[in-house]
C-alpha cells in the first residue's frame, strides 16, 4: 500500500522545511525520489540555501519508508547537490553559476553610464516617505475594517477615503467635494483615461491641451481618438482667451495652480476665461492638481473647481504629496458625470486596493497627512532656497523661474544651449531635462512656440546624501 501511494503522489507537501512538488519516476522509489530532487534543484525550483524537510517528515508526506528518503539524500549529498550538518538540517548546497558573456553593446552606439544624479522632474524625496506613520495608519485602518471591506465594494471607492477627501480638498484646496462626487482611481493617468472615454462618448471630438506638458498625456488623449489642439503658455499660464477660437474643442486639460512645466500660476483674468468659456459652450475643464499643497512664498492658489463644480472636473493625487507608488488619486466630479465615470470604470479598472484606501482616510483623518505635507513644504522650500543660493554664487547669469511653487524650478539658458548642456550633464552623470520634449505644437496651425531653452530641475527628489554632489555637477555644467 505504501509504494502504490509513493508511485502516485504528484504533489508532496512537507511539514517542515520547503513545501516540494515531486513528480516520482522510475522502477524503484529512490531512484525516483533521486532524480526528482536532483532535477528540482538542477532546474532552481529548490534555491541554495532552501532547507528541505526532514527525512521523517518528507517520508510521512509522500508515504514511503523513511530510510528511503534518508538514503537518497545522502546519496544526493554525497554528489554535492545537497548538504547536511548537525542542528541545521539538510539544505539545497550553494552552486557557482556559470558565468556568461554580458552581451556587446551595439557598435553604432555607445553604452550611456548609468546617472549618479537624478534631477529629473516629477518625483517627490522618496526617501521620506512617512513609513511609520503610514504603517500606524495601515494598523488602525485594518483594525477598524468592516468585513465587507475586503469584498467588491463601490467602484466610486470606499466611503470612508471619499469622505476624508471632501474634508480635506474643501479647506485645503477650496474644493467643492461631496462624497458622492469623488471617484478614487489608480493614478492621474487612469482617471484622464476614464475622461477620454467618457468624453469621446459624448462625441467630444477635441481637447485644449497646454503648449507645455507631458507627452504621455497628449499621447493618451490622441490614442483616445481626440484632437489635441495646443493652448499656448506665456508668463501668466494658458492663454484661456483663446479657447473660444480653437474649432470643436469641447474640452481643456489645463494646471492652473502650478503649470507642468513652466512653474507659472494661471491669473485671475484668465481663469475667469476658462471658467466663461465652458459656461458659454458646455465645455468641461479637467483641473489637474497635481502639487496643489506646496506652495512657499504665499498662500496656495485655490482650486479653479470652486468657481463651477459642473463645469471643472478636479484631479487629485498622492504620487506628489506621498508616492506614486501608491496609485492613489481621485476625481471631483460635476454631478451629471458620476454615473458615466462609473461605469467606464467597470470596463477598465473596476476598483483600487481597499486597504490602501482605508489606510489614507485614516492618515487624512488623524492629522498626519497634514503634518507630513506640512514638513516636506519646509523641506522642499530649502531644498530650493538652497538651489538658488548656489547658482546665485556659482552661475550668476542663469535666470530662474517657478521659484513659487511645487517641486522644480526652470533654469533659463542662452539660445541654443540647451540640448548641449544636457550631454554635458550625461557625462557629468547628472539625469536632467530640457524644456524641450515639454513642446506642443501642431503642424499647420499658424503659430509657433517662442524658442525657450532651458533646464526643468527637480530639487526635491535627490536623497540627502546625493544633493550636495548634484548641486555641484548641475552648477559645473551650466554656461
Amino acid at each position: 500500500m505504501t509504494d502504490c501511494r509513493a508511485n502516485s503522489a504528484a504533489a508532496a507537501p512537507s511539514t517542515f522545511g520547503a513545501d516540494l512538488h515531486l513528480e516520482l519516476s522510475g522502477p524503484g522509489l529512490r531512484a525516483g525520489l533521486t532524480d526528482a530532487l536532483r532535477e528540482a534543484v538542477r532546474t532552481g525550483r529548490l534555491a541554495p540555501g532552501t532547507r528541505l524537510p526532514s527525512s521523517r517528515s518528507l517520508a510521512a508526506d509522500l508515504g514511503i519508508a523513511r530510510n528511503t528518503v534518508a538514503d537518497s539524500y545522502a546519496e544526493l549529498v554525497a554528489e554535492g547537490w545537497l548538504t547536511a550538518q548537525q542542528g541545521s538540517g539538510t539544505r539545497v548546497a550553494e552552486r557557482s553559476e556559470p558565468r556568461r558573456a554580458a552581451p556587446s553593446a551595439p557598435r553604432t552606439r555607445r553604452a550611456q553610464p548609468r546617472p549618479t544624479y537624478g534631477l529629473l522632474p516629477g518625483a517627490p524625496d522618496l526617501a521620506k516617505f512617512p513609513r511609520t506613520q503610514w504603517l500606524a495608519a495601515a494598523r488602525r485602518a485594518l483594525t477598524a475594517a468592516p468585513h465587507d471591506a475586503f469584498g467588491y465594494g463601490d467602484a466610486r471607492g470606499r466611503a470612508e477615503l471619499r469622505a476624508a477627501l471632501a474634508d480635506y480638498l474643501a479647506r485645503a484646496r477650496g474644493v467643492y467635494a461631496e462624497p458622492e462626487r469623488i471617484v478614487v482611481c489608480s493614478g492621474f493617468h487612469h482617471g484622464l483615461t476614464l475622461m477620454a472615454q467618457v468624453l469621446r462618448a459624448r462625441r467630444v471630438r477635441a481637447m485644449a491641451v497646454e503648449s507645455y506638458g507631458l507627452d504621455i498625456y497628449r499621447d493618451l488623449l490622441s490614442d483616445a481618438g481626440l484632437r489635441i489642439p495646443p493652448l499656448y503658455v506665456d508668463e501668466h499660464g494658458a492663454r484661456t482667451d483663446d479657447l473660444a477660437r480653437l474649432n470643436g474643442a469641447g474640452a481643456a486639460l489645463l494646471t492652473p495652480a502650478h503649470q507642468y512645466p513652466t512653474g507659472v500660476a494661471l491669473s485671475p483674468a484668465r481663469r475667469t476665461a476658462a471658467v466663461d468659456w465652458a459656461r458659454t459652450t458646455g465645455g468641461l475643464i479637467l483641473e489637474d492638481d497635481y502639487d496643489g499643497e506646496f506652495r512657499y512664498d504665499r498662500q496656495p492658489v485655490g482650486a479653479l473647481q470652486g468657481l463651477d463644480p459642473e463645469r471643472v472636473v478636479y484631479f487629485g493625487t498622492a504620487s506628489k504629496s506621498l508616492a506614486p507608488g501608491l496609485r492613489l488619486a481621485w476625481m471631483v466630479l460635476p454631478e451629471e458625470l458620476v454615473p458615466e465615470i462609473v461605469a467606464a470604470k467597470g470596463h477598465i479598472d473596476y476598483m483600487s486596493s481597499a486597504l490602501e484606501q482605508l489606510t489614507l482616510a485614516e492618515f487624512i483623518t488623524s492629522g498626519a497627512y497634514d503634518r507630513h505635507v506640512r514638513s516636506m513644504r519646509l523641506r522642499y522650500r530649502r531644498r530650493r532656497d538652497q538651489l538658488v543660493a548656489a547658482l546665485a554664487q556659482r552661475a550668476p547669469g542663469v535666470r530662474v523661474t517657478g521659484l513659487a511653487a511645487g517641486l522644480q524650478v526652470v533654469l533659463e539658458l542662452p539660445h541654443g544651449t540647451e540640448r548641449s548642456v544636457v550631454q554635458a550633464a550625461a557625462r557629468q552623470g547628472l539625469a536632467v531635462s530640457g524644456m524641450a520634449p515639454f513642446r506642443h505644437e501642431v503642424a499647420g496651425s499658424g503659430r509657433r512656440l517662442p524658442e525657450r531653452d532651458a533646464l526643468v530641475v527637480n530639487y526635491a527628489a535627490p536623497s540627502d546624501s546625493a544633493w550636495a554632489g548634484a548641486l555641484d555637477a548641475l552648477c559645473r555644467v551650466l554656461p
